[in-house]
């Protein structure tokens, strides 16, 4: 039975391979999306760097990786929801507040996510003509931050308020967020000098926690112990910095 499916999925990988697939072209200009309050709406920059057209649909989401454009309800607006983007051409997305009807909190970040859905055209010429291929339509999420305004703190700096205690029992740490902006977390390494530690990664909420398992790690830090980490910045940036483990 295992060289029955060994066999079979050989097969699958060489048609795979022998297929032509059409790929991404469609380009988000930046890694996330901060929305000032006060601003009232933000642009985000799309570029087409594909040689063919594509439909482009956008929406927002409140974390559903399941979403659809009818499906939400979010207060936000995107126009133009749906357009074709031609080749080597750019289009800018307008994202609007809609808060009459949705408020949210104002001593807080709130998450969202943009979707931004790539659906490519059918293939044409004599190189498709009477053969297979692979076609995906391609869909990006980007972290969406609403930011009231008024918000005590900077946000870039809210990094370096973190506090690390050892968490309960086991080799885990526990990341308190005393701040109102979401932090994350890229990679986090134990003590000077050391490799950061396998999937010690995540977002931390405002005012909350997250339990970071130490993979790796014999036990749980001493209090003490140097937590150099790496976080995300508002502009997509990495920065790393440098805490301790708390009593």
């Amino acid at each position: 039975m295992n060289t029955l499916t060994r066999a079979f999925g050989t097969a699958v990988l060489a048609l795979c391979l022998s297929i032509p697939v059409a790929r991404a072209g469609i380009v988000i200009g930046g890694t996330r999306v901060v929305f000032p309050a006060q601003q009232g709406e933000v642009t985000v920059r799309l570029s087409n760097e594909g040689d063919h057209p594509a439909l482009v649909e956008a929406w927002i989401d409140t974390g559903n990786q399941d979403s659809t454009p009818d499906s939400v309800s979010t207060p936000f607006l995107i126009t133009p929801p749906l357009f074709r983007m031609d080749p080597h051409k750019d289009q800018s997305l307008r994202i609007l507040s809609t808060q009459g009807s949705h408020p949210l909190p104002t001593d807080r970040e709130s998450l969202f996510w943009l979707n931004v859905l790539e659906i490519p055209p059918k293939p044409t010429g004599a190189q498709y003509a009477g053969r297979n291929y692979l076609q995906f339509a391609i869909r990006s999420r980007l972290k969406l931050f609403y930011r009231p305004a008024g918000l005590a703190g900077d946000a870039l700096k809210a990094s370096d308020k973190l506090v690390f205690k050892a968490a309960g029992q086991g080799a885990a740490l526990e990341v308190h967020n005393p701040t109102p902006y979401y932090v994350t977390i890229s990679s986090l390494s134990l003590g000077a000098g050391s490799k950061p530690l396998p999937e010690t990664n995540g977002m931390v909420a405002p005012f909350g926690d997250l339990c970071l398992t130490l993979k790796g790690a014999a036990q749980a830090p001493a209090a003490g112990t140097p937590v150099v980490f790496v976080t995300i910045n508002d502009f997509g940036a990495a920065d790393t910095h440098q805490g301790t483990v708390a009593p």
